[in-house]
């Protein structure tokens, strides 16, 4: 362990900067430093953390303050402004998904940070529960064989209890759409497990969010693998309730396996030839957002990517053209498919 700690400052502390805040405070090589946000701490609960609280990064930066890392955790229409910013100011980045709303903008974010020698680590902690750990050997020893077809569900409850007037939630220019803020993590994975799509075909539509968001609500989209196989995304954040499922099946030459549950967190189904299935460490829950929970509360495995790489003791976990693709992925679905 290095005596040199990791200096963090996090921008927007809604429910998941608070999460980036906490982990980083539980990081012994880690300190946090400062929070940025405009809302007032007590509102936020943030004042339980001894640290300078700052209304915008220009305030932060004026203060001179040293530090390290910058997590941004801001509306999405704001990443990668904020990315952009730092990056000025010579910090390193943590972006929460997704890293832009634009390919355009997050190109401009790498191309920044290669010609001020910053990392830009791109936040999807659902690569680190256990099914997408074991998944994802399952198709890189190439024990699946040819991928035939790969089916990814994403069924979600949002209703009014999420897209409360006074938030940006539902709002094109901050929240981008359906697949950008609730389904992005499983547009990852997917890419991470079998590469880019070709070929879209969809359809979307908005059935019950009219009054609540400026997009649509649910989509059926069909494309191919550029590597092999073919692929089916269907999602819906009209389910009555609560959550309903995200998973993903998939049909290979030697087997079929599901990984499912509520957020991708379980194998439901693992038939493949002479394999037998191991015992899986437990997935962690859903970060709790009151009502509703979202991705696998994984963020410390993050913070301690992080950590580690500016210690020079691994390479970054999701990089940035990783997180690039993602927008890349769904900025060409929400083109190629109808008009929402």
């Amino acid at each position: 362990m290095s005596d040199k700690k990791i200096r963090f400052a996090v921008i927007g502390c809604g429910h998941i900067g608070k999460r980036h805040a906490e982990m980083i405070d539980r990081n012994d090589e880690s300190e946090l430093v400062a929070l940025i946000d405009i809302k007032e701490p007590t509102a936020l609960g943030i004042d339980k953390y001894n640290v300078p609280v700052f209304t915008s990064l220009e305030a932060f930066f004026d203060a001179g303050i040293e530090v390290d890392v910058i997590n941004i955790a801001t509306p999405n229409g704001y990443h990668a402004e904020h990315a952009l910013k730092s990056l000025e100011h010579k910090k390193h980045v943590v972006v929460e998904k997704p890293m832009a709303l634009r390919r355009t903008d997050a190109e401009k974010v790498i191309y920044k940070a290669l010609n001020v020698h910053r990392h830009v680590f791109a936040v999807m902690q659902n690569r680190y529960s256990p099914p997408s750990v074991w998944i994802k050997d399952m198709v890189e020893s190439g024990r699946l064989g040819k991928i035939y077809m790969v089916q990814l569900s994403c069924y979600w409850n949002r209703d009014d209890r999420y897209y409360k007037a006074d938030s940006w939630h539902g709002k094109k220019d901050l929240d981008g759409g359906t697949l950008f803020t609730q389904f992005s993590h499983f547009i990852d994975l997917m890419y991470w497990l079998f590469g880019d799509i070709e070929h879209i075909r969809g359809r979307m539509a908005c059935h019950n969010h009219q009054h609540l968001t400026e997009f649509e609500d649910s989509g059926s989209v069909s494309f191919d693998f550029v590597n092999g196989g073919q692929g089916v995304l269907n999602f819906s954040t009209s389910v009555w309730d609560k959550n309903l499922e995200s998973s993903m099946t998939i049909v290979a030459e030697h087997g079929t396996v599901k990984v499912g549950g509520q957020y991708m967190d379980k194998v439901e189904y693992c038939h493949v030839k002479d394999y037998e299935m191991p015992e899986l460490e437990p997935t962690n829950p859903g970060n709790d957002y009151g009502a509703y929970k979202g991705s696998a509360q994984n963020h410390h495995y993050v913070i301690d990517n992080v950590v580690d790489v500016l210690q020079n003791r691994a390479t970054i976990t999701t990089n940035a053209l990783e997180g690039l693709k993602v927008v890349d992925i769904i900025e060409r679905i929400y083109k190629e498919t109808d008009a929402r």
